[in-house]
Formats: structure tokens, C-alpha cells, sequence
């Protein structure tokens, strides 16, 4: 079995025919459903996500990529080059449930809390957590503008359940991870998008803390060598096969491709022990 442990459902980039169709053409058994917390994102020219991936990789022009991705609006709204993406402070979590409720055999789910929201994450979580298919808690400090430890109340609760808490980090103090970590030793995190924003800074971090994973989701924040390099400084038993669908590139039918990663994955590491690791059997001790 192949899961994408990081999509987004968004139904109006791709609708859920087309993605069932897409897992079913690449191999991909079951997708982890994120529910949708922005507009759709435009498309970005490829060229622009090099500049913007070289910045983020490399300390020295970190800054640069921050004024690049990091630009808000004060409604909280993230501000592209060319537009303003509008960021939604409670992402819904009931169309991830219908689906569930559809296709409980081809699907996960991912319950979406914000600190900042108007929706408690607790209680949020609490409506939820009993619902066949959900494994897990996503919470995006880099786009909802908050520290981590803010998620201190919600965090608890699934170390004490044993949930995975999938998190994608901002920069500066939306980044810092550590508080929850240290004050909870067992709570199993996901960081999205290996390591996204700091990188192999972050790997350094976390490279003793075996409760700890990242995901290879998102081409655009993650490319073959930041790939090739988390594996090998974490171990393929640290890493996670994502997309971070249904954003970035498409097939010749104008719909994401669901199989591009994980084409690029079974380039890259070829052992079909390390694929094995990647594709199901790590995501499969996180959540069992």
C-alpha cells in the first residue's frame, strides 16, 4: 500500500472523481485529507520557485525568501506577486468527514485546528476525533501567524491519544517547535515539507528525537536535492511520502499530478526496502 500522508481537499482544483481516478492511475491506495485553508493558489512559474526554493535552502539568503513568502496582509491574508490569497482562519472540517464517511477505503483525515481561530482546537477536535477514518491533528503556524506553543492545549490531548500532530512552521517564532516537544516527549509530530522553512537547520534539530518526522510534500518548497539530503541526513525512517496536492504541477488534463513525487522518490531511492518505509510503513506506525 502507497499513502499520501499530505493533500489538501480541494474540490474546486480537483474535483474528487478526478483525484480517485489519479490515486488509482499512480499506485497511491490512500491519501490523508487535509481540509482546504486558502483560495486556490495560483500557479507559479517554475523559474520562480527555484529562486524562491535556492533562498529558503540556503542560510545566507533565508531572509530574502521571508520577505518573498512571508508577506501578510493585516486581515491575515497572505500577499502573492502578483494578487492576495485570502487565508481562512477555520478551515471546515465537515467536507473532509463526508468523504470519509464516502470512500472510508481510500481515505484519511486530518482534523485542522487553529489557536487563532474562533473555533477552540480542543473542542474542535472533541467534535471530530470519534469519526471513522481521522488519525490525526494539522495546524499551520506559518499561514494562521502564531508560535507553536500555542498549541500547547490541543497537543496534549493528542499525546495522550497517541495522534499525530501534522504542523507546517513558519519563520522566526511561528517556527519554534521545540516548547511543545520538550514538554511533551511522546507527542508524535509531523513537520510538513521537510522542514520547511530552515531546513537541514531544523534536521539538526531534531535528529536525536526519534519522535519526529518529516514529510517530502510540496514541490514547490522541495526539490530532488532537499529530498535526497533530508533522507540521507534522517534516515528513510524519518521521512514521509506527501504531495501536498492538489497544488503544483499538473498532467496534460490540467488536474494535479498525484504521482510526480512519488515518481521522484522511486528515482532517488530505488531500494524497495527504503520505498517500502516511505510509502506505507512509516505513516503506518505513526498512526496505529
Amino acid at each position: 500500500m502507497t499513502i499520501d500522508c499530505h493533500y489538501h481537499l480541494d474540490t474546486r482544483v480537483q474535483p474528487l472523481e478526478n483525484l480517485l481516478l489519479k490515486m488509482d492511475k499512480h499506485g497511491i491506495e490512500k491519501t490523508a485529507l487535509i481540509p482546504t485553508m486558502c483560495d486556490p493558489i495560483p500557479h507559479t512559474p517554475e523559474f520562480g520557485l527555484k529562486i524562491m526554493r535556492f533562498f529558503l535552502t540556503h542560510r545566507l539568503f533565508r531572509g530574502l525568501a521571508k520577505k518573498i513568502v512571508a508577506k501578510f496582509t493585516p486581515e491575515g491574508d497572505i500577499i502573492l506577486p502578483k494578487s492576495i490569497l485570502s487565508i481562512y482562519k477555520d478551515p471546515d472540517n465537515k467536507p473532509v468527514a463526508d468523504t470519509l464517511v464516502a470512500h472510508p477505503d481510500r481515505f484519511f483525515g486530518w482534523i485542522f485546528v487553529n489557536p487563532k481561530g474562533q473555533n477552540d482546537p480542543v473542542e474542535e477536535y472533541e467534535k471530530w476525533k470519534g469519526r471513522e477514518g481521522y488519525i490525526g491533528i494539522k495546524a499551520h503556524p506559518f499561514w494562521h501567524q502564531y508560535a507553536p506553543k500555542e498549541l500547547l492545549p490541543i497537543a496534549k490531548k493528542a499525546s495522550e491519544v497517541g495522534m499525530p500532530l501534522l504542523i507546517h512552521v513558519g519563520f522566526d517564532d511561528h517556527g519554534d517547535f521545540l516548547p511543545i516537544i520538550d514538554q511533551l516527549p511522546k507527542l508524535k509530530v509531523i513537520l510538513a515539507h521537510t522542514g520547511f522553512p530552515n531546513y537541514s537547520d531544523t534536521w539538526k534539530l531534531i535528529q536525536g528525537r526519534d519522535n519526529i518526522w518529516v514529510d517530502l510534500s510540496a514541490d514547490a518548497y522541495v526539490d530532488a536535492k532537499t529530498t535526497r539530503s533530508a533522507v540521507d541526513f534522517l534516515g528513510p525512517e524519518r521521512c514521509l511520502f506527501g504531495t501536498d496536492g492538489p497544488y503544483g504541477r499538473t498532467e496534460t488534463d490540467d488536474f494535479f499530478d498525484n504521482g510526480f513525487i512519488k515518481r521522484r522518490l522511486e528515482r532517488l531511492f530505488p531500494d524497495k526496502g527504503v520505498q517500502k518505509r516511505l510509502f506505507r510503513d512509516n505513516f503506518n506506525a505513526i498512526i496505529s
